[in-house]
């Protein structure tokens, strides 16, 4: 009973304290002010949870430079089944969850799991061909992940990717996060081992007023709504970080990629430099989905 409640209380007590810490940053801190951007005039932008919060922000901003935008939908509990399908159809993909209850997604996959992490790696792999394709030196095709700073207390247990053993929301969640990052920065390498013009990086919103937190418990819950409009970032601002990255110039085959949070580059945490987990990760993933 000791052995589960530590598995469940320290992930708790770790992320709680991160969103303390973030929620001082901002609160000292002014938000990223979204500079003049560049036409995007005959590109095409997939923007997954295009419907909501964040992600409606980016397509906005994006379909007012003239770009095309493909909007992926919310659903968590279908299976990768509609990843495929916004590849063949253009319709439907998901955004993200935070600290839902144990469940599996119709794939069998742990919930944070699969959707913020094998969901968008399976639609990045979908969609490899056509970024290398689209894109060209001076304008090359680009791969941005939605993280957090929760990657920065997040493990990987390449044993036990499903959280199988010991459950926690709150270990899940950040671990998912860590996925994500490390995922972004090995595709980053890889395409620009092979010579291809495809940049991959991770983006870190900061703590933003969306429905993610929609899960917390009932005083944390009470506590966010009463605190949000103070402390946490508004969407638009959320989306700010994210454009910033997606479509800033520094993004170039030569120092493009990276970990990015308030408009600029930052150091992350030191998993990223084990060059031998995100390639084992990698690899696991594509046997998951059965691409290997």
């Amino acid at each position: 009973m000791w052995a589960a409640l530590r598995f469940r209380l320290l992930p708790a007590i770790k992320l709680y304290l991160l969103g303390f810490k973030v929620l001082l940053n901002q609160l000292l801190n002014k938000p990223l002010k979204l500079p003049v951007m560049p036409r995007q005039d005959g590109k095409v932008a997939i923007v997954t949870g295009g419907g909501r919060g964040i992600g409606y922000e980016v397509v906005q901003n994006l379909a007012r430079l003239g770009a095309h935008v493909i909007i992926g939908g919310r659903d968590e509990q279908r299976g990768l089944a509609a990843i495929k399908r916004i590849c063949e159809e253009d319709k439907e993909a998901r955004a993200g969850v935070m600290l839902v209850p144990e469940s599996r997604t119709e794939d069998g996959f742990e919930q944070h799991f699969g959707v913020n992490y094998l969901g968008h790696f399976l639609l990045t792999w979908l969609l490899l061909d056509a970024l290398k394709d689209s894109g060209k030196p001076g304008h090359v095709s680009c791969v941005v992940n939605v993280s957090s700073s929760a990657h920065s207390i997040g493990e990987i247990k390449l044993n036990d990717l499903n959280s199988c053993q010991h459950y926690s929301p709150h270990a899940a969640y950040c671990g998912s996060k860590l996925a994500q990052v490390l995922f972004s920065s090995h595709l980053h390498q890889k395409m620009q081992r092979e010579g291809f013009p495809v940049v991959s990086c991770a983006v870190d919103p900061g703590m933003v007023d969306t429905a993610l937190y929609r899960h917390l418990c009932t005083p944390l819950h009470l506590a966010r709504s009463l605190i949000a409009r103070i402390l946490f970032r508004t969407p638009a601002e959320g989306a700010a970080t994210v454009l910033s990255a997606t479509l800033s110039p520094a993004l170039d085959e030569a120092s493009g990629g990276g970990y990015w949070a308030n408009g600029r580059r930052e150091m992350t945490t030191p998993p990223i430099f084990d060059l031998q987990l995100p390639l084992s990760l990698w690899e696991i993933s594509l046997q998951l989905l059965g691409l290997q």
